[in-house]
């Protein structure tokens, strides 16, 4: 075993997904003269600091690299300024009061609970203490009232506070910085394999990791073809075998990468993640997430994501390409498949991080895209290509609905196969369903010939229904037509001259950048972005191998969602597979489509800019919370007495405010969470709210992210 399953990504279908070769055998180090010395191994301390780090469990979203838990309530801080000037201003009045009384200017009445507590025979200069005992009996009290008083100006003038905050935390001791991981429980040992008996294996991928021969995704990679040994698709020996032969290259990618050419964004493939951004410190995040990283994974990816902002609010930069980049090292790890579908030049990463490019409409591109998604049942392809072509027109063209639509397509499609073994190219297509009659003449004699009695009656069914009114075959062949241009006659084949790629490659950790020829053919990268999400939702579902997430990127989905692929979204959690969907504006979706969409969706992001209108819809769907809304009202307490207004004084000097008293009136209220018109007003630019949900269900309020952080 080489690859937990990876290389026998090739040839295992009627139409391989083709991919690069692996690398020529190279030497790892470049040849040098026989008397140089030996370069020195690089230093594996930064991949085992990043490997030994504390990850702890954290709420859903939050990026767990590093991350410190907040405290359990929210302390409130009282400025430095005012902290430190009340605690002055708190001393001089002890010290005032203290000499006041030394000097007898308060008179002796704090003599008083002297007199009352100890016994005649302790006082005066006939004591039975004797001079010292009345000594230390006179001077103790003295001490017991000075402690009184500084303990009372203490607690006004906060002093355990700035004790705490600037003196007790600069003479504290650094606190020895021992290994977070004890021997037992080291990532680095690679336990679980000595425990299984690979004891060698463990060793060489210790000996790599500490020399810096291993990377994140080399980690990844190999836990994931150990979790094969352990549910028994692979054997023991070969994988240590495997260990054994190439170390931390062991089980590699059918591409022979081990990582991207770049990276832009942060990622722990330990966890999974790849982080977005960083929850703002405000009072609308829940406590537990402000200041805390924002990050995706697997695990709510799974439940699909829908962005929704205007141009250049950050949903390409900021949230395409980081969850691209992320389920391509994912890939390289044996755990993903991805497809990411976009315009041409849209950005959503270099060629060389992807093994399949698809360029529609370059007719330099290498491959080439099956319109019939790589099944050979005619019922199947009729089902998704009907999608495809006009799944956008179901809501408000009624004669044009997608059922109609597919049986039209099988009536063709099922006698076409049977005579010619493949499905019509675009050309052929558009002949047949424009009643063109040499074909049909053709196609009838064909199945003649063969005997195909049954598929006979389905082509009399379908130049029955030509031309009667309701007929969905017209709208269809202006679909095709579509298809049908200069540009893409390269694209689309059949004849088996071409190398397409099928989205049936799934069963397989492959990388995939599909682009759209937005620039002139809008109407056709639209049709073809849905009939792409049409074989994805299709394909996924009837996976062998469900253990591999699969994953659909959808840089622009406008004209894209439609009732189909709202209840294929529904369906994708089961099947450990999600899509990212981005939008302009909801007003790109049909308006029965909205609600349905966001609820379909487990997170959904409102990026800054959006419309009220739009606001409105991300409202209604995060819904409304109890809160306590707090009604305070201070009045100021006015002294009558001399005594009194001297008392006001000096609180007034320490505490910096005149004395009131306060009332307070708590009632329950109930709000949204975020309304319409402070996701169209209050959202600073590069900020987004966003809500999650993971696939054991666990929820996320909406928070308010800064993508930019």
């Amino acid at each position: 075993m080489d690859s937990d399953g990876t290389q026998e990504a090739r040839g295992t279908h009627a139409n391989p997904v083709p991919r690069p070769a692996g690398p020529p055998e190279v030497p790892a180090v470049p040849p040098r003269p026989p008397q140089a010395p030996a370069p020195p191994l690089p230093d594996g301390s930064a991949f085992l600091a990043w490997l030994r780090a504390p990850r702890p469990e954290a709420a859903p979203g939050v990026w767990r690299f590093g991350h410190r838990p907040r405290p359990a309530e929210e302390l409130d801080v009282t400025p430095t300024r005012q902290l430190l000037s009340g605690a002055v201003i708190a001393f001089l009045v002890g010290w005032l009061i203290w000499s006041l009384l030394q000097n007898g200017y308060l008179g002796n009445w704090w003599w008083v609970p002297f007199d009352l507590i100890v016994p005649d025979a302790w006082r005066g200069a006939d004591s039975d203490l004797g001079e010292t005992g009345t000594f230390l009996v006179y001077r103790g009290y003295e001490l017991l009232v000075a402690l009184a008083i500084m303990v009372s100006v203490a607690r006004l003038g906060r002093w355990g506070e700035v004790w705490r905050r600037f003196v007790a935390a600069r003479f504290r001791r650094p606190e020895a910085q021992a290994d977070p991981t004890v021997p037992q429980d080291d990532p680095a040992q690679w336990n679980e394999l000595r425990a299984a008996g690979a004891v060698d294996a463990a060793e060489r991928l210790a000996a790599d990791a500490r020399c810096g021969l291993m990377r994140d995704v080399d980690h990844a990679r190999i836990q994931r073809a150990w979790q094969g040994v352990r549910t028994g698709r692979h054997s023991l020996a070969t994988f240590t075998g495997a260990v054994l032969k190439d170390g931390a290259a062991a089980c590699l990618h059918p591409s022979g990468e081990r990582d991207l050419p770049a990276r832009l964004a942060p990622h722990d493939l330990l966890t999974g993640q790849v982080r977005l951004g960083t929850a703002v410190d405000d009072a609308r995040n829940p406590y537990t997430y402000r200041g805390a990283g924002l990050a995706l994974g697997p695990d709510l990816l799974g439940t699909s994501l829908v962005a929704v902002g205007p141009a250049g609010s950050g949903k390409t930069g900021a949230v395409v390409r980081p969850v691209a980049e992320s389920l391509c090292l994912h890939a390289l790890a044996g755990r993903a498949a991805v497809v990411v579908v976009g315009g041409a030049g849209a950005g959503l990463g270099p060629a060389d991080a992807y093994d399949v490019v698809v360029r529609i409409g370059n007719q330099d591109s290498e491959y080439d895209l099956d319109l019939y998604g790589g099944t050979s049942d005619p019922d199947e392809a009729a089902a998704v290509l009907a999608e495809g072509l006009v799944g956008d027109l179901a809501d408000p063209h009624p004669g044009s609905d997608t059922r109609r639509s597919t049986t039209v397509l099988a009536q063709l499609l099922g006698p076409f196969r049977a005579v010619h073994g493949r499905f019509p190219s675009v050309p052929e297509l558009r002949q047949l369903l424009d009643g063109a009659p040499g074909p049909f003449a053709a196609l009838r004699q064909g199945l003649q010939e063969s005997g195909h009695e049954s598929l006979l009656r389905e082509l009399d069914a379908r130049e029955r229904q030509m031309g009667q009114p309701g007929d969905v075959g017209g709208v269809l062949a202006d679909r095709v037509a579509l298809l049908d241009r200069p540009a893409f006659a390269g694209f689309f084949d059949t004849s088996g001259q071409s190398r397409p790629f099928t989205l049936k490659a799934l069963d397989h950790p492959v990388r995939v950048r599909v682009d759209l020829p937005e620039r002139g053919h809008a109407d056709a990268s639209r049709m073809l972005a849905r009939l792409v999400l049409a074989q994805f939702t299709a394909s996924v579902a009837v996976r062998e191998d469900r253990s591999l997430f699969a994953c659909l990127v959808l840089d622009d989905a406008t004209g894209v969602v439609t009732p189909e692929a709202v209840r294929g979204i529904q369906r994708l959690r089961s099947g450990n597979a999600g899509v990212v969907l981005t939008l302009r504006t909801l007003d790109d979706v049909a308006r029965p489509l909205r609600g349905p969409l966001l609820g379909a969706t487990g997170c959904r992001m409102a990026l800054a800019g959006l419309t009220p209108w739009d606001g409105q819809d991300f409202a209604e769907v995060w819904g409304k919370e109890w809160t306590e809304a707090r009604d305070v009202t201070d009045r100021q307490i006015i002294a009558e007495t001399p005594a009194g207004k001297a008392l006001h004084a000096v609180r007034r000097v320490i505490t910096g405010k005149a004395p009131t008293a306060r009332a307070v009136t708590v009632r329950q209220v109930e709000r949204e969470r975020w309304s319409a018109s402070e996701l169209a007003h209050a959202v600073p630019a590069g900020h987004a709210v966003l809500s999650l949900t993971t696939v054991q269900g666990e929820h996320a309020p909406p928070l308010l992210v800064n993508l930019r952080g």
